[in-house]
């Protein structure tokens, strides 16, 4: 038996007993939780990692034989470091003798020389206790895949088992038309000059990856059929091989066991189904699409959020997630989850942990098998396309994927009737696609204005998140645009403003957008990000506990007031959307400056219930867009000498409405187009109000936009 054991307590063996006894007798359901990782290693993170094994592996548990498995260690059970590791080799199969090889604390390497079962256990020390598991890794030769362009093949072959299944048939049906299977056919009659055979480990079923291994690949089948790559390519080489050297062309492909593993064990052990496997982890696309001279996909994913999801226990949802609805946590807080949802199935979460997590990943959003979508972009479900609030989008065309998850879970005018419960209630985290369509934001007295972004960008997020990156040698390439789907490094401040250019001209950061108006009344008229930050601080200011920049949820629960409530929505609506403005300037202004004026409208009073005013407001006019007379409400908390006008938008006075001084109260002032002596034309104008008190001293003012519309 093979093992390595490495401590970095410096105690003794003595000292480490009396420790285990200690804790022995403490049962904890937070206790240490050994896991050993089948670790995936890149060309790329061959390089990064510093491993000099030349060897990549995909990390699944099924692996070619002669080729390394890479294993560390984790603790899954609690947040407690690992102080120590041990890892034993149990068995191997009969003729060979590997050892395992250290990496560093936590990891191990070794190369199976021969076909068959290698057990590994794991033996990990925290500060509370130790806890041990198993692994098994099953290194086998690629067999081919079978019925692969009219050339059939015996077993083992993949088809020559699966073709029975209608599933299988279908998944081979699509498989086989796809960019996946027809890549190297494609390429050595279509490709480049420079195509040769260090393209082909990419391309072909089992080729060598860097480290040389016999175990039935395309190169090892090649060989043996005395077939060699004559570049450059033309357009009768692949009936040429075909004809040639028939049992090589079901190796000629990306095929099922480019991403399940080598499947001789799995075929020759009665199809056991733990010789095979299914993965949507990002490493096994990372054995080819992580080399960043040329394939950068993954190092962009691993730059995104989609790399490093939010987990909670609570996701566990056991029965909830037996639906698909916006209720399913794990419809979008998983991979995996995301693509049962997509298939219109369902996920058991019944004790899931975080451990079982799956990112959302590159398999999670392209179906590697093939379908007739652009970039085989998976389905979504019928039904799918609709907002907590029931609106249905037809907007968005690729970015439609996004928007399966990237939208609010509730419906404001239902959800508005809660009780909140806590700082998250809302929308819900990321209601991008809300904003973006400008729906679903607790409305007021009047419905709110929406940008033209939904009909200009035609793929929505794809259009904006996913415009290429800069060549390589620059320091923003990978880390901001195509699959980071991030446009702003906060490293050196760039702003990926390429997708703006096209309509906006030159435009170098989201504060080159400069707001029409002083939205936020701060005396300034600033750039949309900056009104908007002020809006929200202004929303801030004027919800519970009012008159600081800060918001208590225990207030506006225990106040229990629906106008509140509808505001506090609304905040969290544009605060969660994170995109300062950039998805919908129009629509997230309006639901700001609309939220603000109706919690100013609660506090400043009900005349009836002989309240007074706390603080200054000036109340969007109603009807508006109006003909010929509209109501403007304000209201002063001080005895001051207030004025109202309204002007055009060049400035020019067209009406006084009031001009004297007010007491403390609440009022309400018509401006009738028929009573001011001269016909004004259809159009926008302003009306503004300002309080002066008694030293002078402007003590209030604040213009808004009205709607002339005969």
């Amino acid at each position: 038996m093979n093992k390595i054991a490495f401590s970095m307590w410096g105690i003794n063996k003595s000292s480490l007993v009396i420790i285990i006894f200690l804790i022995a007798g403490i049962i904890s359901v937070f206790a240490q939780k050994a896991n050993i990782i089948t670790e995936a290693i890149s060309p790329y993170k061959l390089q990064t990692l510093g491993i000099n094994t030349n060897s990549v592996s995909t990390g699944l548990n099924t692996v070619p034989n002669e080729t390394y498995v890479y294993l560390s260690a984790r603790n899954i059970g609690n947040s407690e470091p690992i102080n120590s590791t041990v890892y034993e080799l149990l068995s191997q199969p009969t003729g060979s003798n590997i050892t395992l090889e250290i990496i560093n604390p936590t990891w191990v390497q070794f190369r199976p020389e021969v076909k068959g079962s290698y057990i590994i256990k794991l033996t990990i020390t925290t500060s509370s206790g130790t806890d041990d598991t198993t692994k098994t890794i099953y290194a086998a030769d690629f067999i081919g895949v079978g019925n692969f362009e009219g050339i059939s093949g015996q077993f083992p072959k993949c088809m020559t088992c699966h073709q029975s299944s209608p599933e299988f048939s279908e998944i081979f049906d699509r498989w086989q038309v796809s960019g996946h299977a027809q890549m190297f056919k494609t390429m050595i009659t279509q490709g480049p000059s420079y195509y040769g055979t260090s393209c082909f480990n990419c391309h072909t079923i089992g080729t060598d990856k860097y480290i040389v291994a016999s175990n039935g690949g395309f190169d090892d089948m090649a060989k043996s059929l005395g077939w060699a790559w004559q570049g450059p390519p033309s357009p009768g080489k692949w009936d040429s091989l075909k004809a040639d050297y028939p049992a090589l062309v079901n190796l000629a492909t990306i095929g099922c066991e480019s991403c399940h593993g080598p499947g001789s064990e799995h075929a020759f052990n009665g199809g056991n189904t733990e010789m095979i496997q299914i993965s949507i982890d990002a490493g096994n696309c990372a054995q080819c699409h992580d080399n960043p001279s040329r394939q950068n996909k993954v190092a962009q994913w691993e730059n995104s959020l989609h790399s490093n999801l939010v987990w909670s226990n609570s996701f566990a949802q056991g029965s909830e997630s037996q639906t698909n609805n916006l209720n399913n946590c794990i419809r979008c807080h998983d991979g995996q989850g995301f693509v049962n949802f997509t298939k219109g199935q369902t996920t058991n979460t019944t004790g899931m942990i975080q451990a079982n997590r799956k990112m959302i990943s590159c398999a999670v959003c392209h179906d590697p098998h093939g379908n007739t979508n652009e970039y085989s972009l998976r389905f979504t479900p019928v039904g799918s396309d609709t907002l907590g609030n029931g609106y249905r989008y037809t907007e968005g065309g690729k970015g439609q994927l996004c928007m399966n998850c990237h939208k609010s879970r509730r419906d404001n005018v239902s959800y508005v009737q809660t009780n909140v419960t806590s700082a998250f209630w809302g929308p819900h985290e990321s209601p991008q696609t809300d904003v973006f369509l400008g729906q679903n934001a607790a409305e007021f007295d009047s419905p709110f204005l929406s940008g033209p972004h939904k009909f200009a960008v035609t793929n929505a997020c794809v259009d904006c998140h996913m415009v290429a990156t800069p060549d390589t040698g620059n320091v923003n390439r990978d880390n901001v645009g195509d699959h980071t789907w991030i446009l702003h490094n906060e490293e050196n401040n760039y702003y990926h403003t390429t997708a703006c250019a096209n309509c906006h001209g030159s435009i170098t950061s989201w504060d080159d957008f400069i707001a029409t108006e002083d939205y936020d009344n701060n005396g300034t008229k600033g750039s949309i990000p900056e009104e908007i930050e002020g809006l929200e601080r202004n929303l801030r200011i004027v919800l519970p506990p009012v008159g600081i920049d800060s918001i208590s949820w225990e207030l506006i629960r225990d106040l229990n007031d629906l106008t509140i409530k509808k505001a506090y929505w609304n905040y969290q609506l544009v605060n969660n959307d994170g995109s300062e403005g950039m998805h919908n300037a129009m629509f997230i202004i309006d639901v700001l400056v609309k939220s603000i004026q109706a919690v100013k409208g609660v506090s400043s009073a009900d005349e009836e219930s002989g309240t007074l005013p706390k603080n200054y407001v000036l109340l969007q006019n109603y009807p508006n867009p109006f003909n010929p007379s509209t109501t403007i409400k304000y209201s002063i908390p001080y005895e001051n000498k207030v004025r109202i006008i309204v002007y055009d938008s060049n400035g020019q006075i067209v009406a006084e409405l009031i001009n004297e001084v007010k007491q403390t109260g609440n009022y309400e002032i018509t401006f009738d187009t028929n009573s001011i002596g001269r016909s004004i034309a259809s159009g926008v104008y302003f009306y503004s109000m300002e309080a002066t008190a008694g030293d002078g001293k402007q003590a209030f003012r604040e213009t808004k936009k009205i709607v002339l519309l005969k």
